[in-house]
């Protein structure tokens, strides 16, 4: 969408959550919320810009009779390049799921108990971070180990309401395999191990809503016919709709007249686009797990957790510091930008 469009857009939500009756509908409320916060920062910056453009004309023309002017105009022509990078960087495409909520899954590996301790580390790193958040975590499920670990353990995790990301804009650069070095409580010689979990994460989609665009439709009419292929009426009641992107077509002949059977005919169109879109759904969740981890051992690490060392080191990005304590309480936040800048990089450089 272009930048107008966009500021069209949240002008127009601006309005839509001014009127008392849209919060009847809670669910679409929030819905409208996460948006709204979503296109601010990009209305906010564009605003920004458009005023020290502005200025800067303005302390231009001023600059000659007063000096101030020239010192304000030096500054804002060192403004603007910047407003306007920060403008490009938020207008790149986003992921698409970014304001999702998601479930989070941490299996145990190779390393037996301690493998399983780690994993129960992890869990508390993400539910530590999340309390920070502000975000509300609930355990779904879990198998715990003899120590006191978890062989596996699964938990939703979702943000409020009133943040423009939701919890896969930060928490999606964490699925893989995750490594820990460290002396296992149950090592009595004071050997290090190396042992790992895997981490699996997705985004908690919403129901598929399934708009049709009538410019995608041929729709044909033709006259019911009964058995042996006799007519039934002398009118052209029949509906056959055919959607040209996907070529599934549906037919209703039924109904008593043309307009209701096209009523129902769109009813099972819609149905029949909405299993489509689900199936294409699971199969990109399932693509996604496989992508993550295809087997929680040592050699599929991204990130390494080493004990003696204090060292938490993202393999993905060369991301390396000494805070590991820290890292395990939730304290997550310069690894996730770290990884969050790469890819907006890695996004630009492509663009």
């Amino acid at each position: 969408m272009t930048l107008d469009a966009l500021l069209a857009e949240h002008a127009e939500l601006e309005a839509r959550l001014a009127d008392p009756s849209v919060h009847a509908d809670q669910a679409g409320a929030r819905k409208l919320g996460k948006r709204y916060a979503e296109l601010t920062p990009i209305v906010k910056t564009a605003r920004e810009l458009e005023q020290a453009k502005s200025d800067l004309e303005t302390a231009r023309e001023l600059a000659a009779e007063d000096a101030v002017f020239a010192e304000e105009a030096e500054e804002l022509a060192k403004a603007v390049p910047a407003l306007e990078s920060k403008l490009t960087e938020l207008l790149l495409p986003r992921d698409p799921h970014d304001s999702a909520d998601v479930v989070l899954e941490i299996k145990s590996g190779e390393g037996g108990e301690e493998s399983a301790l780690f994993a129960g580390d992890l869990l508390r790193m993400y539910l530590r971070y999340a309390e920070r958040h502000g975000w509300k975590a609930e355990v779904l499920d879990g198998t715990d180990s003899d120590l006191g670990g978890y062989k596996d353990v699964t938990v939703a995790i979702k943000s409020r309401a009133d943040t423009p990301d939701g919890v896969w804009s930060r928490l999606k650069y964490e699925g893989g395999v995750h490594r820990v070095q460290r002396v296992p409580v149950t090592e009595s010689q004071g050997r290090i191990h190396t042992s790992a979990a895997g981490v699996l994460v997705f985004p908690e989609l919403d129901e598929v809503e399934v708009e049709i665009d009538e410019n995608d439709l041929r729709v044909d009419v033709f006259r019911s016919s009964g058995k042996g292929g006799q007519s039934v009426n002398t009118t052209d009641s029949a509906v056959r709709i055919t959607h040209l992107p996907t070529g599934i077509v549906v037919s209703c002949q039924n109904e008593r007249s043309q307009l209701q059977n096209k009523a129902r005919a769109m009813q099972v169109l819609q149905a029949r686009l909405t299993a489509l879109a689900e199936e294409k759904q699971q199969q990109e969740a399932s693509d996604a797990r496989r992508s993550q981890i295809r087997t929680v051992d040592r050699s599929e690490r991204v990130r390494t957790y080493n004990f003696p060392e204090s060292r938490i080191s993202d393999h993905r990005v060369g991301y390396k510091a000494h805070n590991l304590d820290q890292v395990l309480d939730g304290d997550l936040d310069a690894l996730l930008d770290a990884l969050a800048a790469a890819d907006r990089a890695e996004r630009l450089a492509g663009g």
